[in-house]
């Protein structure tokens, strides 16, 4: 998949705001207001994961090539995921909500 199909816009399934794509050359993985990502890839960025259950933020860590993360465990099948925090002009990750995760 191509990283200009990755990088859309999508209407987040936890709080139902619209999330825009980022405009860096990444692409988003988890929506800005909630932190809620959704279990899509078995490899990151294919999307061949069939569990498909939301991924609930639980808490944050640090990487040292990948700077802050958020860590997520999927409510339906209990994986754990990592997601680097987005750092966007347009709609940056809601500090709010990083600042009372646990630090992992």
């Amino acid at each position: 998949m191509s990283r200009k199909k990755e990088n859309t816009g999508f209407v987040c399934e936890n709080c139902s705001k619209i999330v825009l794509p980022l405009s860096n050359g990444s692409y988003r993985n988890h929506c800005p207001f909630c932190l809620y990502s959704k279990h899509m890839d078995i490899i990151s960025g294919d999307r061949n994961n069939m569990c498909q259950g939301l991924l609930r933020p639980i808490g944050i860590k640090y990487h040292s090539k990948k700077g802050m993360q958020i860590v997520h465990k999927c409510v339906k099948c209990g994986e754990v995921k990592v997601n680097i925090i987005a750092e966007d002009i347009k709609q940056p990750d809601n500090i709010n909500i990083i600042l009372k995760l646990k630090v992992l």
